[in-house]
């Protein structure tokens, strides 16, 4: 019997793939492809790897490799383009290459059970089995009958997958988007950018059914990657998708699914039965061995980067893949990255422009500020928002509030002591949730009953500061007794399928008034939705995050296109944005006014280019966390020493902003340098040293860090 040895990656922290034996059980049995899954022995347990190497001899002595336990035959191997997008992944964050690739991959594929798959292969093989028609039976039993014999063939005659909804016309601008992006035969970065309302969504349709259906003529398979930044964004793109192509098979990947409907609809993809995938970041590592196109929606979403585990940008690792199959890519946005628009600017990414609102009557809404000096606020709301309100409830429309803040109030407070509400394991508030009667912090999810006195001095008038959306909602139900008002963040959306209920009350005109965080922000078309009031941005205008004003401008560009999508209001008049600050004056507010996205970047590209900041600079940040804040800062001190280079600035190490969370203190180092290739090279020298040095501390690398 052929025995072969095989290099299999394995999800751990080591920076090797590990040799194992394997040995033909029956005469025939074909050597493991690259690309297959094996469940292999690993210390005292088993573990499901993927083989990404043959090799005639290993390093280890004969007596010390391990044989292969199973092979996933049922599963055809991973192709060599999905090993190389990994490969690139693990080398570019300096991660372990097992621990990209198995995490990628749905749970049920990576048990050592093959029940769940079997499950899921056979599931997926009944719906691409073709279906017998009830009415061919029916004309089978009466086989005299040949007019209904030929009527149950025409009934049974499967529909044509091409055959696609009836699309709306698009103005010139949507259209010429939608003819670059079918017409692109290779590798094309294109940067879709149009104000919101534009309808970008309907060029991502129109240029997809372009490309399937040249694939289809050609005999071609074709698949479609849709890409969005949160998973509360994808029931109404998806319902979107499947009435425009009604005879495709379109699935989600998310972390939102069950465990078994993931693993379906992974499975979909990569054997190639799923024409149109539409996912959040984890989508970019699916198996798609027929994609013609990528999408990005909202691609300046910070959600694109994870933050834990492989700290990936999916929006990045995107383009990297449409360049390693040469098809194009689409980065849509309203207010682009500062790194994509300066791409765009230096040429090497195309870009597409769409000036004007896709709705006849519709046009960008009406932008005001509200100075807190003059209007003083009640209750959070000022005189000039609340009569606002009142009259597009007295139109019949609704109004949005966006106060990108949960909770009930940031802090409960004493005034007999000075007393506040902090959390006793991180440097952080709790925050007042006052429905629930607890203090949460946000960080670490501790939970205490809101106490019935001061825990200091026994005073029993404690007062919540500040206002979160929970407050906001229990004003204005005091202000507006007779209106619906209706509040969604991430407390009122927890249950499975909540989200979508909300938002879908919303869409059916049974909410006169919203209130929400950033999930109500973006990527939600609310036909009735004529006014935006804006609650406290004021405090992202003096972060120490460099980020933060380009982060405050989308976000306000994005909730105030909220407003007048489908077209004029009952009077006559475009939405409207009110903006409640203290700093009227302020060259952000004044550009949100003007709506102009090209000047204010502008502006903070220069600034960035003078500071030496991304994506002028690039860098990394060292993590570190201990029990203890100095054995953090003395490994990162130690590591600043461990390897000199003249290209590369390695800043002092500090502690950071929020430097104790979950009893545990936190620490960072930041390296900079100009050269993207040398830092790389930099390193992977640097953590091979590190990885050396004895310490207590926790550490982590980031490449391209978004939260410094």
């Amino acid at each position: 019997m052929e025995q072969r040895i095989l290099q299999v990656a394995l999800d751990t922290p080591l920076h090797t793939v590990f040799d194992y034996a394997w040995q033909a059980q029956a005469e025939g049995e074909l050597v493991p492809a690259i690309g297959q899954l094996v469940v292999v022995p690993f210390g005292r347990r088993e573990a499901v790897g993927v083989v990404v190497g043959h090799v005639s001899q290993s390093a280890l002595e004969q007596g010390k490799i391990k044989q292969v336990i199973a092979v996933r035959h049922q599963l055809p191997p991973l192709s060599a383009h999905w090993l190389a997008l990994c490969g690139f992944a693990a080398d570019y964050y300096q991660r372990p290459l097992g621990e990209v690739m198995l995490p990628g991959l749905p749970k049920n594929l990576r048990a050592l059970s093959t029940v769940a798959l079997d499950k899921a292969l056979k599931a997926l093989g009944r719906l691409s089995a073709p279906k017998k028609s009830k009415a061919r039976s029916k004309a089978r039993a009466h086989p005299e009958d040949e007019a209904k014999q030929e009527t149950a063939a025409a009934d049974a005659t499967p529909a044509d997958p091409m055959q696609f909804a009836q699309a709306p016309a698009l103005n010139a601008a949507q259209q010429e988007a939608a003819d670059a992006i079918a017409a692109a035969h290779a590798f094309a970065p294109l940067l879709l950018y149009g104000v919101t309302g534009s309808g970008k969504t309907e060029v991502y349709l129109q240029a997809a059914a372009a490309i399937l259906r040249r694939a289809a003529e050609s005999g071609e398979r074709a698949q479609i990657l849709v890409l969005v930044p949160e998973i509360n964004l994808t029931p109404q793109l998806e319902g979107n998708i499947r009435a425009r192509f009604p005879h495709l098979n379109v699935v989600a990947l998310h972390s939102g699914l069950a465990e078994g409907e993931r693993a379906r609809n992974w499975l979909a993809a990569h054997l190639g039965q799923a024409q149109i995938v539409l996912g959040t970041r984890l989508a970019i590592l699916a198996s798609l061995p027929a994609l013609k196109l990528i999408v990005i929606d909202e691609e300046h979403d910070p959600s694109y980067k994870q933050q834990e585990g492989l700290r990936y940008s999916a929006r990045d690792l995107a383009v990297w893949r449409a360049h390693q199959l040469g098809i194009p890519v689409v980065l849509g946005s309203a207010t682009p990255s500062l790194e994509t628009w300066q791409h765009a600017q230096a040429g090497r990414y195309r870009r597409l422009e769409l000036r004007q609102r896709a709705a006849r009557e519709a046009v960008l809404p009406t932008v005001k500020v509200i100075d807190l000096e003059r209007d003083k606020p009640v209750d959070g709301l000022t005189t000039t928002l609340i009569a606002a309100v009142r009259k597009r409830l007295e139109q019949g429309e609704q109004s949005l509030l966006f106060l990108n803040r949960r909770g009930y109030a940031p802090v409960l407070a004493c005034d007999a002591c000075g007393w506040i509400s902090n959390c006793m394991r991180c440097d952080a508030f709790m925050v007042v949730h006052r429905p629930e009667r607890r203090l949460r912090c946000h960080h670490c999810s501790l939970e205490l009953h809101i106490p019935r006195a001061c825990p200091t001095c026994g005073n029993v008038d404690l007062q919540p500061l500040g206002r979160g959306t929970q407050r906001v909602e229990e004003g204005l139900q005091a202000i507006f007794p007779q209106a619906r008002v209706l509040r969604i963040d991430a407390d009122s959306t927890r249950l499975k399928g909540s989200a979508q209920s909300a938002f879908d009350s919303v869409h059916r005109g049974e909410v006169d008034i919203l209130i929400g965080t950033q999930m109500v922000a973006k990527g939600h078309d609310f036909k009735k939705l004529t006014l935006v009031g804006v609650l406290n941005p004021d405090t992202a205008l003096f972060s120490h995050d460099y980020r933060a004003s380009e982060r405050l401008f989308a976000q306000l560009m994005q909730v105030a296109g909220r407003a007048g999508r489908a077209g004029l209001s009952a009077d006559g008049s475009s939405g409207e944005v009110l903006i409640q600050t203290r700093y009227p004056h302020h060259p952000l507010y004044q550009a949100v006014i003007r709506h102009d996205y090209d000047g204010f970047a502008g502006e903070l590209l220069e600034e960035r280019r003078q500071a030496h900041f991304p994506p002028f600079m690039y860098q990394a940040l060292l993590r570190a966390e201990a029990r203890e804040l100095d054995t953090a800062m003395a490994f990162l001190k130690d590591a600043a020493t461990l390897l000199e280079a003249p290209a590369i600035t390695i800043n002092e190490p500090i502690p950071m902003t929020l430097m104790r969370v979950a009893n545990v203190e936190r620490a960072q180092l930041l390296i900079e340098c100009a050269s993207r290739p040398v830092l790389q090279a930099f390193l992977k020298q640097w953590l091979a040293l590190l990885r050396q040095v004895k310490t207590r501390a926790r550490w982590s690398l980031e490449v391209d860090p978004v939260d410094i």
